[in-house]
């Protein structure tokens, strides 16, 4: 028995120290941020609350939505954390969203929040026409969105896959929604995008393989978002430049929001307001080159590229690309998609 006793005593101790990590709260963050950031403030988070585990997942926006939707009746994630304000607006339709109403909530325009404190804005995101700039100058490389759609660049396009992709989908949405504006009808935004599939040479599966893709020996564009294009340029060296559309870009609004039926309501506020705080918004914009949704934030506290991005906001009407989105989309999955070229 005397020969047991050490053992018994090492084993409860290895039992209690194994399970101490376990006893922490799981927080789970749903989000297409990348591993980047979301390894970043994973660790800060947990320092500054060391009583709680993020675990999260990183995925596209639409992924996101489909499995948080999925998921209604046992909600398994907490926090999601990243995707276009018009997903997010699906979202509060289908009572995903739990409301909360952060500190700063009047810091940000009415445009970039829920009118019930559903979801609110956390960066503003302008998209652009990204190139290799291995092969391709500024001067050389698109300038616009019709420049896309001429012979010269057949076969020279590389798009994300929309369907998984909320950054793509409001990208096709709004050459929709902006014919229905100028022409009172969707024909020619259907029609863009019949000759911009006609001149795709491939639908990338991930953002990866978009990356890979555009950096080869080749002329290539495509369209994505600016912050990702210059933290793949600055932090893996990936030869990319961009052009902002001379007659206006899609600026969209990314969101965050707390999960209907969260498991775990207290730790998500937290986490919620950690990475909205100023302190991490600035750590964001400096690192992963986000621009603030919020207007309280010192412009001298800022990086300097954010205080020169000299772009032109395409006027949008975002309730209506919101609510015809998936029908849109549809629509370019079945009729449009490879085979704009037969």
């Amino acid at each position: 028995m005397k020969i047991l006793l050490p053992f018994l005593f090492l084993l409860s101790v290895t039992i209690f120290f194994g399970c101490s990590k376990d006893s922490r709260k799981k927080l789970t963050v749903y989000s297409p941020h990348g591993k980047e950031m979301l390894g970043e403030f994973e660790k800060r988070f947990e320092a500054a609350n060391p009583d709680i585990d993020v675990q999260w997942l990183d995925m596209g926006s639409q992924e996101v939505f489909d499995r948080i939707k999925t998921e209604k009746e046992n909600p398994l994630c907490d926090v999601w954390w990243g995707a276009p304000a018009t997903i997010f607006m699906r979202a509060e339709k289908e009572g995903l969203l739990e409301k909360y109403i952060p500190a700063w909530s009047e810091n940000i325009p009415a445009a970039s929040k829920s009118k019930d404190g559903k979801w609110f804005g956390t960066f503003l995101t302008p998209q652009v026409i990204a190139f290799n700039d291995k092969t391709l100058t500024n001067e050389k490389a698109p300038k616009d969105w019709d420049d896309l759609i001429t012979p010269e660049w057949k076969g020279k396009i590389i798009i994300r896959n929309p369907m998984a992709s909320g950054t793509m989908r409001v990208i096709y949405s709004a050459a929709i929604a902006n014919s229905i504006k100028t022409t009172g009808n969707d024909r020619e935004g259907f029609d863009w995008l019949r000759k911009l599939d006609a001149n795709t040479s491939d639908y990338a599966a991930d953002p990866t393989q978009m990356y890979i893709k555009l950096s080869g020996d080749k002329e290539a564009v495509t369209l994505w978002n600016m912050p990702d294009i210059i933290l793949q340029k600055t932090l893996y060296n990936y030869p990319f430049g961009y052009n902002f559309p001379a007659l206006g870009t899609v600026v969209l609004t990314d969101g965050i929001a707390i999960i209907n039926g969260t498991k775990n309501p207290e730790a998500a506020r937290k986490f919620y307001d950690f990475v909205t705080s100023q302190e991490s918004l600035i750590l964001q914009s400096e690192k992963f080159f986000r621009i603030p949704a919020r207007n309280d934030i010192p412009k001298d506290k800022l990086p300097e590229w954010v205080r020169q991005a000299d772009y032109k906001t395409m006027d949008l009407d975002w309730e209506l690309i919101s609510e015809k989105e998936s029908e849109w989309m549809k629509i370019w999955d079945t009729e449009i998609k490879g085979k704009s070229n037969n």
